[in-house]
């Protein structure tokens, strides 16, 4: 097996070919067109081992994926997010045949589609998500098929990487007619899992701790989230792997703040109540009855999906009540260029979520631009402030202790840049898309050396 990494780096992803080199497939879960942390994390891995030249080909599944950065996915999707639903709900649509099926898994059609406001509510989707996790034994036993014939045919690759483990259904099939090792990242899954109702929640849990078993190891961003996926799954933790988000830090810089004018408060994130916005206008509302402080203001971004907009009118209605309607702005969702601006506007930036984050990455971002952090105190956000020192935790779910943090750096501008300093200098020292990148070749090489023996144990 030759080396993953050649001499001449490429952006660009490359058709099949058979070189001497390993080649990779990573197959990505598309997210019906928002902007998501796991299409931006796998985008940007993919484009940094194509550019230290590893031969992989990331090709979308369900939906085409969206990211702020260059795209370097094929132009084809697997797994088509329209054939999944009809093969469910209707029968004969399981019978479809081939060329149909092609068209309904076209890039274009499921972009347009993507612009409806389609549920993503999980529980509404309890029955697919079963089905789905069932691979090969499942309503979509066609498109699983398809996919496998796909990856044998023309891709024919030496690794499959499954962007999480809602794709776990694939590994069996993958495995038994390719004989390949299957790594599988894990992105979050328990927050979607964990809002099925049964029997769905029990039938999904027991599905996808058996099917965890053909995938050959997993890939987790940090230390949190690898420890409680390893019990979620029943799976040993030396089966799973850390690696970090790293950014692609160009455009990144450190902020320039005119002085004097109004504090400003960040929020980048999913409009969701998951993510906690209500919170932080919890918090505004304590921030502005403090007399010692200057106008304070809170300005959110991210995507806002057809099911999210009752809560965000609900959390206008409660700044309208305090008479604080004027001290917050939605930006709505903002491309790379945008984002970038809206960082290096902030003094602080704040993501108080109600859940365990298993990912961050608009923190990485804060930091990048040199923008101190006020976090809760649970998921992935305690390891990350320990590593860079570059922020402050805050008791999770005390609205009062995230106004005190708060308050410390708007009061404090010195302690605030200096935070801000910290995790500008870790960024660029550990958390780049190169040292992710280089990281994970090493893991897919790990891996390879000892295939034969990971396939073999696969039923």
């Amino acid at each position: 097996m030759g080396s993953l990494i050649h001499q001449s780096p490429t952006t660009v992803p490359r058709p099949p070919s058979s070189g001497p080199r390993p080649r990779i497939v990573y197959l990505a879960a598309g997210a019906a067109g928002m902007y998501c942390g796991s299409c931006l994390h796998d985008n940007t891995l993919a484009a940094a081992l194509l550019a230290q030249g590893v031969d992989l080909l990331l090709v979308p599944t369900y939906t085409p994926i969206r990211t702020d950065e260059t795209d370097v996915s094929q132009p084809r999707v697997l797994f088509g997010g329209i054939n999944v639903y009809l093969q469910q709900v209707l029968p004969l649509a399981r019978h479809i045949p081939r060329p149909l099926d092609r068209w309904l898994d076209s890039p274009a059609l499921l972009k347009l589609l993507s612009r409806l406001p389609l549920s993503v509510d999980a529980r509404k989707l309890g029955k697919l998500t079963v089905s789905t996790l069932r691979g090969e034994e499942g309503n979509q036993r066609k498109e699983v098929d398809h996919l496998v014939e796909w990856l044998e045919r023309e891709a024919r690759p030496d690794l499959v990487h499954l962007s999480n483990a809602m794709l776990c259904g694939f590994a069996r099939p993958i495995a038994r007619r390719l004989r390949v090792p299957v790594v599988c990242s894990l992105s979050g899954e328990d927050i979607f899992l964990e809002k099925l109702t049964e029997p769905y929640y029990s039938q999904a849990r027991a599905i996808l701790r058996e099917r965890a078993a053909d995938v050959t190891q997993f890939v987790a961003l940090n230390e949190y989230y690898a420890d409680y996926m390893s019990g979620y799954l029943a799976v040993p933790r030396s089966r799973i792997d850390v690696i970090s988000h790293g950014l692609q830090v160009a455009g990144h810089a450190p902020r320039v703040r005119p002085m004097p004018r109004e504090q400003t408060i960040g929020f980048l994130s999913r409009i969701c109540a998951d993510k906690g916005l209500h919170n932080l206008v919890d918090a505004l509302r304590l921030l502005a009855a403090e007399q010692e402080l200057p106008a304070v203001r809170v300005v959110a971004a991210g995507y806002l999906g057809a099911g999210d907009r009752r809560y965000l009118r609900d959390v206008l209605a409660e700044l309208k009540r305090h008479k604080l309607a004027d001290r917050f702005e939605y930006r709505g969702e903002l491309d790379r260029d945008e984002k970038i601006a809206f960082l290096q506007s902030l003094d602080v930036l704040s993501l108080p979520s109600d859940y365990r984050e298993s990912k961050g990455l608009p923190v990485f971002e804060a930091w990048a631009n040199a923008v101190p952090v006020v976090l809760p105190a649970h998921g992935t956000f305690p390891e990350l402030l320990r590593d860079t020192q570059a922020g402050l935790l805050f008791a999770p779910g005390d609205t009062a202790d995230l106004a005190a943090k708060l308050k410390h750096l708007l009061l404090d501008p010195a302690h605030a840049d200096e935070l801000g300093r910290r995790g500008h200098a870790a960024i660029h020292d550990r958390y780049t898309d190169g040292v992710m990148a280089t990281k994970t070749a090493e893991l897919y090489e790990r891996i390879l050396k000892t295939a034969t023996q990971a396939v073999a144990t696969i039923r």
